[in-house]
């Protein structure tokens, strides 16, 4: 798979490029059905120092609107800590304030601290993904993600990105697709 000057390969492939947890997500996702989505997941090694959003798509020839951001927030409700990702397309920013809030039943919403987001995902901070995050947190994606044929969105390292279909990405666990969760 090339996109841009990306090029890419099945990502069970090369589990050497993927955080630890992504891994396991995709190949648990593909033991329990089949191909897709885990199938459609194609993963391209970068050069770490570029994975932020805009240098990356820079240095690969990859548009902003093929590219994801995902984001861990947080909130409490009743002394207790509640986590979800978000998914927009890189030209949109989360509205985290106002819809995503809402859906985590929060009085208010902030992004989570990078040492917060680093540990409860195990994750590399520039790399968090949709796929493979903590069992029961909601992930939230904006429907122009979910409509996208394909997106890039990290790997869970920095070393790396993941190509997946934005319906895939719909139906990960947890997923819950919102119109105007990206601004």
């Amino acid at each position: 798979m090339q996109l841009g000057r990306l090029a890419a390969v099945p990502a069970l492939d090369r589990t050497d490029l993927l955080a630890a947890p992504v891994a396991a997500a995709l190949s648990a996702l593909t033991r329990l059905t089949g191909p897709p989505p885990a199938g459609s997941a194609a993963v391209a090694e970068i050069d770490p120092e570029v994975a932020d959003t805009a240098e990356f798509c820079g240095r690969y020839d990859v548009e902003l609107a093929e590219s994801a951001n995902c984001v861990v927030i947080m909130g409490r409700r009743d002394g207790e800590a509640r986590y979800a990702a978000c998914v927009v397309l890189a030209t949109t920013r989360a509205d985290v304030n106002g819809i995503a809030r809402r859906q985590l039943d929060v009085r208010k919403a902030s992004f989570a601290p990078v040492e917060t987001a680093v540990a409860q995902t195990g994750m590399e901070y520039g790399g968090i993904t949709p796929i493979g995050l903590p069992a029961g947190w909601p992930v939230l994606i904006d429907a122009a993600v979910a409509a996208a044929p394909q997106v890039v969105v990290g790997s869970g390292v920095r070393r790396s990105k993941l190509i997946v279909a934005g319906a895939a990405l719909a139906e990960l666990p947890g997923a819950v697709v919102l119109t105007g969760l990206g601004r």
